[in-house]
């Protein structure tokens, strides 16, 4: 069923596309956070519909792109699972400035594998340890480095939870790392964005965490100072930010900026 989803958004995407004029030569490397994964797929697609060359994708913990971009890496466009490893770019020169734009958001949920549904009220008395079980674990991104780990740290925080919560952690390089503990069944549960548990046939969601319990989950993007003189780049972005993405944003489930 998700597979289907994601196939009748991408031939809406290429529908709506039609035929544009000859693109340059020019290719465009794009780092983006693992959470960006499916909507990236699908339009990357509509973009090479409408004459352009492919882009090129690497996805990946947004922590693991920025300090490879930070190395030299060749990527032109950088989109990010949260705001600091955006600004840890933008504080070495490494980002164009004027470009940096944050379009998206995402909610953070609480996961179960699908076949172990128990719907939960996330509150401040919400007891986590007690639901998860003397040997249970909840796994997420690693809090030291990963945007959902930071989330959800938060998030545990907000609920008093932390400390106790914090060794029962599984930490995941990703959030797809983490999504996949939760649907192989290694994990009761996982705290993941809403997105990415869409995208999966093997979890559900049995909680929200309310919105006070994090700074809001926004994905910013923004060309690398590489990428200053790529006009591809730059049209892909915009394209990114322009009507027809929003819409696929939307239908993957992803929220929009306010």
């Amino acid at each position: 069923m998700r597979r289907n989803r994601f196939l009748a958004i991408l031939a809406a995407l290429l529908l709506a596309c039609g035929t544009v004029g000859p693109a340059t030569a020019q290719e465009v490397t794009v780092f983006a956070a693992a959470s960006l994964t499916d909507a990236m797929r699908a339009l990357g697609a509509a973009w090479q519909a409408r004459g352009n060359p492919a882009p090129r994708f690497s996805f990946a913990a947004s922590s693991a792109l920025a300090r490879q971009i930070e190395q030299g890496a060749p990527a032109d466009l950088f989109m990010s699972a949260d705001e600091s490893w955006m600004d840890y770019l933008q504080q070495r020169g490494l980002i164009v400035d004027a470009t940096r734009v944050s379009p998206i958001g995402n909610a953070l949920v609480l996961v179960s594998p699908a076949n172990a549904v128990r719907p939960v009220t996330l509150t401040r008395n919400t007891d986590l340890l007690a639901l998860v079980g003397p040997q249970g674990r909840i796994a997420t991104g690693d809090p030291a480095h990963v945007p959902v780990g930071r989330y959800a740290r938060a998030a545990l925080g907000w609920m008093g939870q932390w400390e106790a919560i914090a060794p029962r952690l599984a930490r995941a390089d990703n959030v797809r790392a983490a999504l996949l503990l939760v649907e192989r069944g290694e994990a009761p549960y996982g705290i993941v964005y809403a997105t990415d548990a869409a995208a999966s046939a093997g979890v559900r969601v049995v909680g929200a965490f309310p919105a006070e319990s994090h700074t809001p989950i926004t994905h910013p993007f923004a060309l690398t100072r590489r990428a200053k003189g790529n006009a591809q780049a730059r049209a892909l972005q915009e394209f990114l930010t322009g009507p027809e993405a929003t819409q696929a944003w939307q239908r993957f489930g992803f929220l929009l900026a306010r």
